[in-house]
């Protein structure tokens, strides 16, 4: 979903505000590792621990031996 410019320029307000500036710091540390899981999500195909008929292993590599 794309933000129109008067929306982004409010969230860029916003932003700046003392909250938002901590919002940011809160978010940074973990924002990279948020978008490799998206990655990999969208690249496996398939959920951290997801299992299904037609894959023979879970996404964290193991092999589909587990119960």
């Amino acid at each position: 979903m794309a933000l129109s410019r008067s929306d982004l320029l409010r969230l860029m307000e916003s932003l700046r505000t003392a909250d938002g500036i901590e919002l940011i710091r809160a978010l940074a540390p973990r924002l990279p590792q948020e978008l490799i899981e998206a990655e990999a999500t969208a690249r496996i195909g398939a959920e951290p621990g997801e299992h299904t008929a037609a894959r023979t292993t879970w996404r964290n590599g193991a092999t589909a031996t587990r119960p």
